[in-house]
């Protein structure tokens, strides 16, 4: 029961992994860039969700929504001052621009919060499941966590195939010049892709912090890695690869911490991606880009 147990909770915890990596995703997927400043949306999310949770006493609810369109913003924003005015640069500039504004909104959050832990109220206040004689026990935000990942998975593949803005994500994302010769707006496909991810990492900074409540300005950075790593295993680019990326990952890191060491297993984490990539360079489900010469 306990590998079970186990097992389980790297599921959540790689359906984390898939919400945050569907942000990289998508990004690099339309609009070709990096957002290394994704992981410190998440603790922004979070930050907001406490104020109004924790301080102000708003139904968690509530404040998830508030998260969502203040990351939204926020992420639009960022998009606005800081991407598009390099879009057509060398991508260093743009991922030196990245790690930059991340360090922005760390430092800025620690100007308002400070550099010590919060206790995060949990947002899933909901009755866990016991199983097998109650020896199998699983938590409600373990629970939730799965299900809002297999929901925004397919709530975005649908987005995506059947509405209008979706297929101009799919046209910029295979030739951005011929897309704008058929009329589509890039920058607002851009912008918008910007949102969805931001939102997402809203909704994925109240799970994580949910799982692991405590919450400082530098809440979102290792998981922001893990979860590129996870969209860079499943597949950059590809929804399906980071949903596969994510929960393949969170599997692996809980197992490691089970049965080899805690304190390795962001190592064995990292020493799977370097042999998947050896083995597949594109990941499990990228695709090779054939390039005009």
């Amino acid at each position: 029961m306990s590998f079970l147990s186990y097992l389980i909770n790297g599921i959540s915890l790689g359906s984390i992994y898939a919400i945050i990596a569907l942000g990289y995703t998508m990004v690099y997927g339309i609009a070709r860039m990096l957002n290394f400043a994704h992981g410190d949306v998440i603790m922004v999310g979070g930050f907001v969700i406490f104020t109004f949770v924790s301080t102000l006493g708003l139904p968690p609810i509530l404040g998830i929504l508030v998260a969502v369109i203040a990351c939204t913003l926020l992420g639009v924003t960022i998009e606005r001052i800081a991407y598009k005015p390099l879009r057509g640069t060398s991508s260093l500039a743009v991922l030196i621009t990245a790690i930059g504004v991340s360090y922005l909104l760390q430092n800025v959050a620690l100007l308002i919060f400070g550099s010590n832990a919060r206790q995060f109220t949990s947002v899933v206040n909901l009755p866990g499941l016991k199983l097998a004689g109650g020896q199998l026990q699983i938590s409600s935000v373990t629970i939730v966590t799965i299900i809002s990942c297999i929901v925004i998975m397919l709530g975005l593949t649908t987005f995506i195939n059947k509405t209008k803005m979706g297929q101009a994500m799919l046209a910029v994302s295979e030739d951005n010049g011929a897309a704008t010769l058929m009329g589509i707006d890039v920058n607002k496909t851009i912008s918008v892709t910007f949102a969805i991810g931001s939102a997402l990492a809203a909704i994925a900074g109240a799970l994580l912090c949910s799982t692991y409540p405590s919450l400082t300005p530098y809440t979102g950075s290792m998981p922001g890695i893990k979860a590129f790593v996870a969209a860079v295993f499943g597949g950059i680019g590809s929804i399906p690869g980071a949903l596969i990326g994510g929960v393949l990952l969170g599997v692996i890191e809980n197992l490691s911490k089970a049965y080899i060491s805690s304190q390795l297993s962001d190592a064995i984490v990292f020493s799977v991606l370097i042999i998947v990539l050896l083995v597949r360079p594109t990941g499990i489900l990228g695709k090779k880009i054939m390039e005009k010469v």
